[in-house]
């Protein structure tokens, strides 16, 4: 592009340089504005879309026909940079087109001059063979030229060969050119024959009646009947509309006010299983589900009414096969161009998918996963409204039941949690049969139930419902090929005006079953307000025992542990006691049954093991004796547990220095018979640091003496419940015998429990047991009082007698 610019800027110079400006005159550039004018409108393209001819070439060609050659090529610069400025391109591109315009000129004037001489002798009408010659030479030039340019542009922007083109477009390039020539030598001949002024003239009559037909063209267009074109577009929207509609991915019908089907499309058809011709024999009001028939009618009539433009819904359908269709119904209304009578249009989407998924959702939202009952939101909603019926009604009572498995840990952990969820489904199976269809049932969360029990007259309805749950929960379970038994504990909350939350009745309900659990299980129990009472006395007891153990309100008594053969103090049991800083003393039956059951036993029970032995210890070095006294402690389940025990226990031992033979733990029988294989390694750790192992209340559990020798134990405990009642009941008697016999074939000691009578004193003594304690000797005493005991003991030359215990005070001892 600069380099045709500057070859056309050289010829421009050059051709100024021989022929000057002054020389042109007005019509010069009357021709030149009639070139601009005309050119701008009219092009000849070149057939397959190979760049297109303006008549700007036949005007240049006149110009130098009629003013010379040197003329044309001014001509062709100043007629090329006006349509150049019109196209509204860069600087760059004005100055190529121009250049180009300016160098086709030059090219072509100093060609036919230098050949045949100057060019204004073509527009002679002499017609010789120099003068075709010459016609030719120029046709040829500016054809082989414009070629040149065209197909070199195209080539090189769309990267093909220059020689694959230029000969379709040469060839049509010298045709146009041709015409283009043969019109120019015309018309110079015509301005020969009349005059340049009468030319312009007839060209000015020329445009004006141009103009003029054109004018009326449009006339004659604007006066054509509108019906035609209006008809047309019609017809054109119709089709567009009708192929719109056949294919729509939706259902689409028109319908008529009165409900019957107009047209429908195939996508509806296949939605509601019907043909086309089946379902326009029918209305849309025969396959509309009745629950939704109502508010689809009252829709149409306010869109008919003019209220409202339109009207969505999801709306249900009855498939030809009887089934529901769910869809998403949108109603408009369009009145005829024609007649102006109303149509429906109805766009209906299936979305029955989504419907489902839905519903799904909402159901696992509000039931149980495992046994697919309602689970406790759903429940919580049931009672809610239960409650506000009653509220409403007095007559409306009602009942709820708190159902919780015995003993389903044990299945779950011995059979396997498979086993446990196919027991909890066959539960839940069995209470949907021995209920009625309107009762709520759920399942809260692990082995736990609800029962929502509605129009019942008394309590004695919901009792006989309770029984016979327990009834049928008591037949075993065939699960995976096992038997399986299980019972029910269950609590009732009979329902009342006075409830205002669902809460606080399922609160209740739980309340009463737990009480069932604490009776002995497999039972049920009904709420009263005393349970209540119970209940927040036991939280408020928890509060405090936390706050207990951080604020160090728990002591330790001492009960004297006596050698019945001599009479002689042997050792002290440590018993834990918690003075409250507002309840005073609050006994151990209380609060160690809460301690277990929230794991604060082992914080106590630790703290309770070091203040013994550094208490022992004290009182070896005070009181040194041969054999020296020994302290029990007591070791709660939890703590025997513990996997740090043997860790903890020879801690305290090297921290306190008091020596692990002096040292005597005592478990019950049911923690080592819980898990035998564990407890009996635990127990061979314990003994491998040197401390004794004493069974506490033996008689109570369930060991089996089989199993008694394998424990590395050294004394064994008669309960009280056998010591006290061996005056009165013989049987009571044999069974201290037996385990005194028992401990001595073991070689293990014998301490007898609640020893409070001479008599029982005498008994013991017969049936040679070693140790004894109980208030016959001394209640359980703080460390200032055991100390004085010990020092009295120790003063004097034998074992002071035990016939003054008369004088001293008897409480209970856990």
């Amino acid at each position: 592009m600069q380099a045709v610019v500057a070859a056309g800027s050289l010829a421009l110079l050059f051709t100024i340089y021989l022929w000057p400006v002054a020389r042109l005159g007005v019509p010069f550039f009357l021709l030149a504005l009639l070139a601009v004018q005309t050119s701008s409108r009219y092009t000849v393209p070149i057939p397959r879309g190979r760049g297109q001819i303006r008549v700007t070439d036949a005007f240049i060609f006149l110009s130098m026909l009629l003013f010379g050659g040197d003329a044309g090529v001014l001509f062709a610069a100043l007629v090329g940079l006006c349509l150049s400025l019109r196209s509204g391109k860069t600087a760059l591109q004005y100055l190529f087109n121009t250049s180009l315009t300016i160098v086709a000129a030059f090219v072509l004037v100093w060609t036919v001059r230098l050949t045949y001489g100057p060019v204004m002798t073509l527009g002679q009408a002499s017609y010789s063979l120099a003068f075709f010659e010459a016609v030719g030479l120029a046709v040829l030039v500016q054809s082989a030229f414009n070629s040149a340019i065209i197909v070199a542009g195209g080539a090189y922007r769309i990267q093909q060969a220059l020689w694959r083109t230029i000969s379709s477009v040469f060839f049509w390039n010298v045709v146009v050119y041709t015409g283009a020539v043969v019109a120019a030598h015309i018309i110079s001949v015509l301005v020969g024959a009349v005059g340049f002024n009468a030319f312009m003239a007839v060209t000015a009559i020329a445009a004006l009646a141009h103009a003029a037909f054109r004018m009326y063209l449009r006339n004659v267009e604007e006066r054509h009947p509108q019906e035609e074109r209006v008809g047309a577009k019609m017809k054109d929207d119709s089709e567009r509309f009708r192929s719109a509609f056949d294919h729509a991915a939706i259902g689409m019908a028109i319908v008529s006010s009165e409900g019957r089907w107009l047209q429908v499309n195939r996508s509806l058809c296949a939605l509601l299983g019907y043909s086309a011709r089946e379902l326009m024999m029918t209305d849309f009001l025969s396959i509309t589900h009745p629950d939704d028939l109502g508010t689809a009618l009252s829709s149409i009539k306010e869109l008919l009414k003019g209220k409202i433009p339109s009207h969505q819904m999801e709306k249900r359908y009855i498939h030809k096969q009887g089934h529901e269709v769910w869809v998403l119904w949108n109603v408009s209304l369009a009145r005829d161009a024609y007649t102006g009578s109303a149509h429906l249009i109805f766009q209906i989407q299936d979305i029955t998918d989504r419907k489902r998924a839905e519903e799904r959702l909402l159901h696992d939202a509000f039931h149980d996963a495992l046994t697919g009952l309602p689970n406790r939101a759903l429940f919580m909603d049931h009672l809610g409204l239960a409650i506000a019926r009653s509220k409403r009604n007095s007559e409306q009572k009602f009942a709820v039941l708190y159902l919780d498995l015995d003993r389903f840990k044990i299945i779950n952990d011995s059979l396997g949690h498979m086993i446990g969820d196919q027991l909890l489904v066959g539960i839940a199976r069995r209470l949907e049969e021995c209920l009625r269809p309107g009762d709520t049932i759920a399942r809260l969360g692990g082995d736990e139930f609800t029962v929502l029990i509605e129009d019942i007259t008394d309590a004695s309805d919901t009792i006989y419902v309770a029984e016979r749950i327990q009834n049928e929960l008591s037949i075993p379970f065939n699960l995976s090929g096992r038997e399986v038994f299980t019972t029910v504990s269950i609590g009732i909350a009979p329902g009342s005006s006075s409830y205002e939350r669902a809460e606080d009745i399922l609160r209740d309900a739980d309340t009463a079953m737990y009480r069932a659990k604490t009776m002995g299980k497999a039972r049920h129990e009904i709420f009263d307000k005393a349970m209540h009472a119970r209940a927040m006395n036991l939280l408020q007891l928890e509060t405090d025992l936390r706050r207990a153990v951080e604020r160090e309100e728990f002591f330790v008594q001492y009960q004297p542990i006596v050698s019945l053969e001599t009479s002689h103090l042997r050792g002290f049991e440590a018993l834990v006691r918690w003075k409250h800083p507002e309840r005073g003393l609050i006994s151990p039956i209380d609060f160690i049954p809460v301690a277990e059951e929230t794991g604060l036993i082992v914080q106590i029970g630790a703290w309770v093991l070091r203040e013994s032995c550094r208490q022992m210890q004290q009182w070896h070095t005070l009181f040194p004796s041969d054999p020296p006294m020994f302290i029990s402690v007591n070791l709660s389940g939890k703590q025997f547990t513990q996997p740090d025990l043997i860790s903890e226990v020879a801690t305290i031992l090297a921290e306190t220095g008091l020596n692990a033979r002096s040292l005597k733990l005592e478990i019950t029988e049911s923690v080592v018979m819980e898990n035998i294989e564990t407890a009996t390694e635990m127990l061979k750790q314990l003994r491998s640091l040197g401390v004794k192992l004493s069974i506490d209340d033996f008689g109570t559990g369930y060991s089996s003496l089989s199993y008694l020798h394998r424990f590395p134990i050294d004394t064994l405990k008669i309960d009280r419940s056998f010591v006290t009642q061996m005056s009165d009941n013989n049987e009571n008697m044999e069974i201290v015998r037996t385990v005194v016999m028992l401990a001595q074939n073991l070689g293990m000691d014998v301490v007898a429990e609640g020893v409070e009578t001479t008599e029982q004193l005498s008994l013991l003594q017969m049936l040679g047991c070693e140790f004894g304690q109980g208030y016959f000797f001394s209640k359980p005493v703080g460390a200032s009082s055991a100390e004085k005991i010990i020092s009295e003991t120790y003063s004097l030359p034998q074992a002071p007698s035990v016939s003054n215990n008369s004088s001293r005070k008897v409480v209970l001892v856990a």
